[in-house]
């Protein structure tokens, strides 16, 4: 089974709506404005105001153009060339370029009129407008994306949840098999996640940033932090009393993974337990100096991870 999206349909219901309009009115070529909505229409509505844009812009130089060289000189295939050796490099100049496709149609079409008059000029002018209008008003609907940016916050955290249960365990037991799947995982989620977010701030022309994408690239910052963490931890395998210490603080914060601000809160308990670390008893053994130096350095990325999330706002639950 094959899914039709709300863009494919925004298209097919635009291109019939632009071509009948310019049909209706008796245009030539009126084909050509279903062409030019086709090409309108984008993923955001700012995406397909700045490609109606171009394209507004690249016809419009490109009646100039051929009223310049067609008129001025002749019409013939050379001529055609000619001039687009000129004009494309103008469109990239003037920000444009996405508008070449769209205004070379523009082009054959003066060119195959054989002589450009006011009506000709008037007739491709009707059909860049109605096939550029009917884009943005079909553009002017977009799904809220508001449940699936809700569903990747929930998906990312029950990851992080998952990733700190294995380092809780990792840190209480001798040997410990994992797969690692959360950590990649992770990965996918959080860079879909901020495309998604990035995609429903071009959505709003009057929003310039988004909870959900400042929320996505926190939790990316601090996965990388996890990221460093694991090979530390997986590094330990003699349990010591600092190392239940931690245990249970992880515990404590994997029950806590929610896009609240409680990090202050942690970074307290964090504080006094590295003081409780400095008033405990020195290592006796080589090998449990090293286990509590990694506990130490592991400590310190915490501590980072938890001042990233202490710098975000937060959001509702």
């Amino acid at each position: 089974m094959f899914k039709i999206g709300y863009r494919t349909v925004k298209t097919a219901l635009g291109t019939t709506i632009a071509v009948m309009l310019a049909q209706f009115l008796q245009l030539d070529n009126y084909v050509s404005a279903g062409i030019i909505t086709i090409l309108c229409i984008k993923i955001t509505k700012k995406k397909s105001l700045q490609s109606s844009w171009e394209r507004f812009l690249a016809c419009s130089i490109a009646i100039l153009f051929s009223f310049v060289f067609f008129e001025g000189i002749m019409y013939h295939p050379i001529i055609i060339g000619a001039m687009l050796l000129v004009f494309i490099p103008t469109t990239v100049i003037v920000k444009a370029s996405e508008g070449i496709v769209t205004s070379t149609v523009i082009i054959f079409h003066l060119y195959n009129s054989g002589g450009i008059t006011w009506g000709v000029v008037a007739n491709e002018f009707l059909l860049i407008l109605i096939g550029i209008g009917i884009a943005l008003i079909m553009n002017l609907y977009m799904p809220s994306m508001e449940h699936k940016l809700k569903n990747y916050q929930k998906e990312i955290e029950a990851n992080f949840a998952a990733i700190f249960q294995e380092i809780e365990e990792y840190l209480l037991e001798d040997d410990r098999d994992w797969d690692g799947q959360e950590i990649i995982k992770t990965a996918e989620l959080i860079n879909e996640a901020k495309t998604m977010a990035f995609r429903d701030v071009e959505n709003h022309f009057l929003r310039h940033e988004n909870t959900y994408y400042h929320y996505f690239k926190m939790r990316e910052k601090q996965f990388e932090i996890i990221e460093r963490i694991i090979p530390l931890v997986t590094s330990i395998h003699t349990l010591v009393d600092q190392s239940r210490m931690v245990a249970d603080f992880i515990h404590n914060l994997k029950m806590n993974i929610h896009p609240g601000n409680t990090a202050h809160k942690f970074l307290v308990e964090l504080l006094d337990m590295k003081q409780t670390f400095q008033e405990m008893d020195l290592p006796k053994t080589r090998e449990e100096f090293e286990v509590r130096a990694a506990l130490l350095l592991f400590i310190k990325e915490m501590e980072e991870y938890l001042i990233i999330k202490s710098q975000f706002k937060g959001m509702d639950a």
